[in-house]
């Protein structure tokens, strides 16, 4: 299976990230199988850096991803926006040191307009179920966290172009 890691860098050799804020599925290396997502990534990731430095371009990474991986590590995917699934990123955006024990974690993405319906979550202002029922409206893009070292050997980098 391809998938796909936008970045303002080539990524040859992923690493799990753990940053000061939660994230969906916790800390991780986050991917997708949709390539325009992962190009809108990378774009979005230049315009934020480019108030550093000029020099900063969209790369999209792409891997192929042996799936067999669900076989064998402690996989968790989330067909659909569903409340366990709001439970688990209300329970990683609210703490980023969060660990849940996955090795790969696959799903819904809490793009901007999902990210404030979980965020009205977060600050106790919408009930998990008005939000999911809310989100059913929502076209909903895909990631796939791998959340663990031993997780990353299930892929493969195979090339970066400038996008």
């Amino acid at each position: 299976m391809i998938i796909y890691h936008g970045s303002t860098e080539i990524v040859e050799h992923p690493k799990i990230i753990r940053t000061d804020k939660g994230r969906d599925f916790g800390a991780g290396f986050y991917t997708t199988d949709i390539k325009e997502q992962a190009v809108r990534w990378a774009r979005r990731k230049v315009l934020s850096e480019r108030r550093f430095s000029m020099d900063f371009k969209a790369i999209l990474n792409i891997y192929e991803f042996d799936n067999t991986s669900y076989e064998t590590l402690k996989t968790l995917h989330f067909p659909d926006s569903s409340l366990d699934w709001l439970d688990m990123i209300v329970k990683c955006r609210k703490n980023a040191n969060h660990t849940h024990g996955y090795d790969i974690v696959s799903g819904k993405i809490a793009n901007d307009n999902v990210g404030e319906t979980v965020m009205y979550v977060l600050k106790g202002v919408m009930r998990p179920e008005d939000a999911i029922n809310q989100l059913k409206f929502e076209k909903i893009n895909n990631q796939i966290c791998f959340c663990t070292e031993k997780s990353l050997d299930y892929i493969r980098f195979t090339e970066a172009r400038e996008v």
